[in-house]
């Protein structure tokens, strides 16, 4: 265990890292999600999908 450990330390470093960063990221795009925010960053105006991405409150 502990050779394989020091033959492939650096390749499982820089794999948790990876993976922390991309675990950061689809944090962040769930947080920002309920948060209401849209997911493509750009204006709704012109865009098909405006609806479905930001759909309209029900009106009481």
């Amino acid at each position: 265990m502990l050779t394989f450990l020091s033959l492939h330390g650096g390749e499982i470093l820089v794999c948790l890292v990876l993976l922390l960063i991309v675990g950061a990221i689809v944090a962040r795009m769930v947080r920002d999600r309920r948060a209401g925010k849209g997911g493509c960053g750009c204006n709704c105006g012109g865009c098909p999908n405006a609806g479905a991405c930001h759909p309209k409150a029900p009106e009481k």
